[in-house]
């Protein structure tokens, strides 16, 4: 009988000022699901630090298969800092993690549910973005869904997946430039003084979201102090 297969994708960091964007992938069997069910995975958000760091060791052993994607403000901000459409950058992204996933002798030729945490309002327009991008649609079926992490245990370990890998990049930023950077979204307090604080020391640093607003409002902000 064959294997019933099951990749879930989710996204971590689609708002913050600092660091990266991660989409991760995570390709289990039905029994496997029933697995980390029991063990209580769910989405990252619902979780603790230390929880997370707990499943996704887990995660990662009982899997056929993962795969993750990481994008550095440099690429989000585009040329010229205006943005790129993060819609459209995740629609890439999530197309690379299935082709990986896809090409893995494991599961040459399988069966695979793919269900994606959808970032569109528009899911059936985002979904055939997504599937212009994929190599080989012959043994997929592509299920585009809000709240995905929250209702497919597939997709829950992928959220926490890549909650973690985007944690582990922060944690190098932090390593580097102190404690005080905070998480990175703009809604902490830290954060916000850290990026008041070295809006021009650390400008050309790669680590600021130059496209969002919160960085233009402290730029233009840090500008007219000098002025004065």
């Amino acid at each position: 009988m064959e294997r019933k297969l099951i990749l879930g994708i989710d996204d971590a960091g689609r708002g913050p000022v600092i660091g990266p964007m991660v989409l991760a992938g995570c390709l289990i069997t039905e029994d496997t699901e029933k697995e980390l069910k029991r063990l209580g995975v769910k989405d990252s958000k619902q979780l603790t630090k230390k929880r997370r760091a707990f499943l996704e060791s887990h995660i990662k052993e009982k899997a056929e298969a993962f795969a993750i994607q990481v994008k550095h403000p440099p690429e989000i901000d585009g040329k010229d800092h205006f943005g790129v459409n993060l819609n459209d950058l995740e629609a890439q992204m999530a197309a690379k993690i299935i082709n990986e996933i896809n090409k893995a002798p494991s599961v040459a030729g399988m069966k695979i549910k793919v269900v994606i945490d959808c970032p569109s309002t528009n899911r059936a327009k985002w979904r055939d973005t997504v599937q212009t991008k994929i190599e080989n649609l012959s043994n997929l079926v592509i299920l585009c869904e809000h709240k995905a992490d929250v209702n497919h245990v597939a997709v829950s370990a992928a959220s926490v997946l890549a909650k973690e890998e985007r944690e582990r990049e922060m944690d190098i930023l932090r390593k580097k430039y102190g404690d005080h950077i905070g998480s990175g979204y703009s809604s902490d307090q830290r954060t916000a003084k850290f990026l008041q604080k070295n809006i021009k020391k650390l400008e050309h640093k790669g680590i600021f979201r130059k496209s969002w607003k919160t960085w233009k409002k402290a730029s233009h902000d840090a500008g007219q102090k000098k002025l004065f």
